[in-house]
C-alpha cells in the first residue's frame, strides 16, 4: 500500500497518616507500568491491594480515583522525550542500489535484542533496509517476517553501540473516541517528528491491495504524512496503541483522516512473524454484502442488520459448514437495483450480533485462530438456525 496511505482507592478518613502517591515507572518485571503505589514511609502497596476490585465506592471516592489515575498519564513533552530514542527511520534501497524514497518510512523498537516493527508496504520491495536511530547510528536490517494483509513487518538488527529502548505495547481495546493520542515518525524524511490529536473512531475497515481489509483499525486526526508509516501511535501513558499505516487523501498528503493498525493486532501477529515469518489467518471462504434497509424490505426481514453471503468458495470451511450463497435465478431488479431473494444471512457469531461485515472480521481477528470453531446463527429464507464452522487457513496470495 502506498504511504498515502483509562479505580479504585478513595479517601481513608480514619487513618491519620499522610499518604504520598507515586507512579513508579520502569520498575522490575514484578511490577507493571500500570500499577499505582501508596507509601506510608515503611512499605509500598498497590492501590488495588488496599481496596479490592469488588468494593463499590461512592461518587466522591470515584472522583478522587479518577484524579489518581490521570496522574499516571504524561504530557506530550514527556511522551516525546520518553519515546523519541525508540522511533527509527526506515530507509529502503532497491535491488539496483538506488534509494527508494517512496518507501521510506518509520518503525519502532519492539525488543531490546533488535526487533523492529514497521509496515509491510514500507519494505515490501526492498533490496536492502537501513535502520537509523536518533543518535545517528545506522544498521542494516534483516526482514524477519511480513504480512501484507495486515500491513505489518518485523525487522532485525544487530546493534553494537546503540542502547535499545523498546516501547511498551498497550491495550487498543481500551481506546475511546475522543481520547488524546500522539504520533511519532519521519514525515517527508523529517526525523523524530511528533503530531497530536484524538481517536476519531475505532473498528474501521481499511482496504488493502491484497484484497483483504484490515479490521479493527483506529481512525485519528493526528497528522500522518508519507514517511510516518510504521511509526507508533501512542496514548497518554506513552504506550503504543497502534501503528500508523495510511491516510485518506486525494493528494497523498494529510487531510485530517489517518489510520493505524491496533496494538492488540500487533500483540497477536508479531510473535508469530518472528517465529515463523508469516501469520496464518483464520478463513471462512465467503464473500457478500451488508444488509441494508432496501434489502431487508425485499427479504421481509425484521432488521437491517446482518451479512448476506453472496458466494461460497468451493472446498472452503463455509461450504463444509453447509452455508449457501446467492443463485442467479433468484435475483430480482427493483428501481434499477438487483436484489437477491436467497443466500444465507449471518446474524450472529458466537452469540455476538453481526451488524455488518466489520463485526465479523473484528471477531475473527480478535478472538479466533486457524482450527477454531465458529458458531453462527443463520437466517435462511426466514428460518433461523445455528451451525458450526471450523475455521481454515486463508489461502496465500
Amino acid at each position: 500500500m502506498a504511504n498515502t496511505g483509562i479505580a479504585i482507592g478513595g479517601g481513608i478518613a480514619t487513618v491519620a497518616v499522610i499518604f504520598a502517591i507515586f507512579v513508579l515507572l520502569n520498575t522490575s518485571s514484578e511490577i507493571t507500568d500500570d500499577e499505582l503505589f501508596v507509601s506510608n514511609g515503611d512499605h509500598l502497596e498497590t492501590i488495588g491491594e488496599i481496596i479490592p476490585d469488588d468494593v463499590i465506592i461512592d461518587e466522591e471516592s470515584a472522583s478522587e480515583v479518577s484524579t489518581i489515575k490521570k496522574s499516571s498519564e504524561f504530557s506530550l513533552i514527556e511522551i516525546f522525550e520518553r519515546s523519541e530514542a525508540s522511533v527509527v527511520q526506515v530507509n529502503v534501497r532497491s535491488d539496483d542500489g538506488q534509494n527508494d524514497s517512496s518507501n521510506m518510512g518509520s518503525g519502532f523498537v519492539y525488543t531490546n535484542d533488535g526487533y523492529i516493527i514497521t509496515n509491510n508496504h514500507v519494505v515490501d520491495s526492498a533490496g536492502k533496509v537501513t535502520i537509523t536511530f536518533l543518535d545517528g547510528e545506522s544498521y542494516i536490517a534483516e526482514i524477519i517476517g511480513t504480512d501484507s494483509d495486515l500491513d505489518l513487518a518485523v525487522l532485525k538488527i544487530e546493534p553494537e553501540s546503540t542502547y535499545l529502548h523498546p516501547l511498551t505495547i498497550g491495550d487498543s481495546s481500551k481506546l475511546k473516541v475522543g481520547e488524546p493520542i500522539a504520533a511519532i515518525g519521519n514525515p517527508f524524511g523529517l526525523s523524530g517528528s511528533m503530531t497530536a490529536g484524538i481517536v476519531s473512531q475505532i473498528g474501521r475497515l481499511l482496504p488493502q491491495d491484497s484484497g483483504y481489509s484490515i479490521p479493527d483499525v483506529i481512525q485519528t486526526d493526528a497528522a500522518i504524512n508519507p514517511g510516518n508509516s510504521g511509526g507508533p501511535l501512542l496514548n497518554m501513558k506513552g504506550e503504543v496503541v497502534g501503528i500508523n499505516t495510511a491516510i485518506q487523501s486525494a493528494t497523498g498528503e494529510f487531510t485530517g483522516i489517518g489510520f493505524a493498525v491496533p496494538s492488540n493486532t500487533v500483540k497477536k501477529v508479531i510473535p508469530t512473524l518472528i517465529e515463523d515469518g508469516i501469520f496464518h489467518h483464520p478463513w471462512m471462504g465467503i464473500s457478500g454484502t451488508d444488509v441494508d434497509p432496501e434489502l431487508a424490505k425485499v427479504r421481509d426481514l425484521d432488521s437491517s442488520k446482518g451479512f448476506l453471503i453472496v458466494t461460497v468458495v468451493e472446498g472452503s470451511p463455509a461450504e463444509e459448514a453447509g452455508l449457501l450463497g446467492v443463485t442467479e435465478e433468484n435475483i430480482i431488479e427493483i428501481d434499477g437495483r438487483e436484489f437477491p431473494t436467497d443466500g444465507d444471512i449471518i446474524i450472529m457469531v458466537d452469540d455476538k450480533v453481526v451488524r455488518k461485515i466489520s463485526d465479523l472480521l473484528i471477531h475473527l481477528q480478535r478472538e479466533k485462530s486457524v482450527g477454531d470453531e465458529l458458531i453462527m446463527t443463520i437466517n435462511r429464507n426466514g428460518t433461523i438456525f445455528e451451525t458450526t464452522m471450523v475455521l481454515g487457513e486463508r489461502p496465500l496470495n
